[in-house]
């Protein structure tokens, strides 16, 4: 397996724009949201026990997020129909979007190696980008643990 070098995103830099569908197979452009300051979140594998944490994580603080004007956009590198399965099973009220060929996870620093049960993987690190309303990384964290992500990242932006 021949590692992809990624670059992280860091503070200040504009981050890069994608379009990828969500769970209905709409497109989602991360253009739609300018004007708002924007949370995107990579997670591995939708339904996982990691994921199923973080994701009703953000479920359940999204008003508290949304009240301070931040929108929440989860990113997988699962297809729509999975994505459509996981967000009706536990009720997920903000955009999964389908990065199936992972080039947004590549152009946001969010694909690389990792250790998985002794052995190395390439895959989703589960990283959180935060962007301000013209599209400019105000924050940028990787290899997050799934369990109290969401409480630390609402810390930190003092919501």
């Amino acid at each position: 397996m021949s590692p992809k070098l990624t670059t992280k995103l860091q503070p200040g830099t504009q981050a890069p724009d994608f379009t990828l569908r969500d769970a209905e197979g709409k497109q989602t452009s991360l253009a739609d949201y300018r004007g708002k300051n924007v949370i995107v979140y990579f997670y591995p594998e939708a339904a996982t026990p990691g994921c199923t944490t973080e994701a009703c994580d953000f479920r359940d603080n999204l008003a508290s997020f949304q009240g301070s004007g931040y929108a929440v956009l989860g990113i997988s590198p699962d297809a729509p129909e999975k994505l459509a399965a996981f967000t009706g099973d536990f009720d997920l009220t903000f955009p999964l979007l389908a990065d199936e060929d992972h080039a947004v996870a590549l152009a946001y620093g969010a694909w690389g190696e990792k250790l998985i049960d002794g052995e190395v993987h390439e895959g989703i690190v589960r990283s959180t980008v935060v962007l301000d309303p013209e599209g400019k990384v105000t924050l940028a964290q990787y290899q997050v643990k799934a369990q109290g992500h969401v409480q630390a990242l609402r810390e930190q932006l003092g919501v």
